[in-house]
């Protein structure tokens, strides 16, 4: 997809005003995990540049209102456990290894770049989104954005793959099953990304307690998610994929959308909503060829708050994925925030 060919190290990362307020805000709050530790997972010369992840916070510190609102909370690392979930021991150990060996930087493949901190920083965004998970089913936050990198969607239980290293949202969802067995039976990952997310669909294609549906640009990177990807074994069914094709317009998407959640939601009764939020299917993405605007990412995220609220008690959980346009990622977030807020 991206031969990455030349790699630098950035001399220095900028501060982030990011100040921890007194717990006052009610339960029914939004939050937001976030941490400068994310801007440490350096990848050089690559689109997933830790100033994405700068520019993203941006528009939310930008909008002072929205920005005292939101509950700061902080990443926590996963443990092993958490990961052996949703990952095999040889996929953690080769992570591992591979980040040991980094002087400064190494290619895991041709997309995904790690340094010698990025199993650390991999680990702690998925530790985020368990964290996440913890302030939702606790009722303490209605709903959290985990604002975290590196993405997650493209890791498959042995693969790293696509910019991703560990699962974040799979590794979210199988520890909201293990340690709130009595309140989350049923876990529902939605992912717009423009790339779809194959890692999260092969976790769970066997699985009927997570359901997966996603809406993508096919064909495109990684290749998967045709709509005759429908899940296996006792997870037939529990997979929906919505193809578009690229310059898909806007309104057409939703429409796809909401039709596609509606189905979903006929057929399975979430305990909680857990989003892959890739915001490359934008118009001025680099990496895609879809046409959202910022007040589609509004709709997309009002439709599904409005989802949490029929069966999930409003619980959800939005994990950032994809966006590549520094110049426009940042209304982006802040729209889709204020949309959860």
């Amino acid at each position: 997809m991206y031969n990455i060919k030349n790699y630098y190290v950035p001399s220095g990362f900028p501060g982030l005003p990011l100040r921890t307020f007194a717990r006052t805000i009610s339960k029914m709050s939004t939050a937001i995990v976030r941490s400068e530790e994310f801007l440490l997972h350096n990848t050089g010369a690559h689109p997933e540049t830790y100033r994405r992840y700068t520019a993203a916070l941006s528009g939310l510190i930008s909008d002072h209102g929205l920005w005292e609102r939101l509950v700061k909370l902080e990443p926590r690392p996963v443990t092993n456990q958490d990961l052996l979930r949703c990952h095999s021991q040889s996929a953690i150990s080769r992570i591992e290894q591979a980040c040991s060996m980094a002087r400064p930087l190494i290619a895991i493949d041709q997309d995904t770049i790690v340094c010698q901190q990025s199993d650390q920083i991999a680990r702690l965004a998925a530790g985020g989104a368990c964290a996440a998970v913890d302030e939702v089913v606790k009722g303490q936050s209605r709903s959290v954005f985990v604002a975290c990198r590196p993405p997650g969607h493209h890791a498959t239980a042995g693969t790293s793959m696509g910019f991703c290293l560990y699962n974040n949202v799979a590794v979210a969802a199988r520890y909201a099953q293990s340690t709130y067995s009595q309140d989350i039976r049923r876990v529902l990952i939605v992912d717009f990304d423009v790339h779809h997310g194959n890692g999260t669909q092969e976790i769970f294609y066997d699985d009927a307690t997570v359901f997966y549906f996603s809406m993508h640009q096919y064909p495109w990177y990684p290749g998967t998610g045709s709509a005759a990807e429908i899940g296996e074994n006792d997870g037939e069914g529990y997979t929906l994929n919505i193809p578009v094709r690229a310059m898909t317009a806007a309104g057409d998407y939703l429409q796809l959308f909401d039709r596609g959640l509606n189905l979903v939601m006929k057929q399975f009764s979430p305990d909680l909503i857990i989003i892959s939020a890739g915001f490359d299917a934008h118009q001025s993405d680099p990496l895609g060829q879809l046409l959202l605007n910022d007040q589609s990412y509004r709709e997309i995220t009002s439709i599904l708050k409005d989802a949490a609220q029929t069966t999930a008690g409003g619980r959800v959980v939005s994990c950032l994925e994809g966006g590549y346009n520094l110049q426009t990622i940042p209304e982006t977030v802040r729209a889709h925030v204020e949309s959860l807020d």
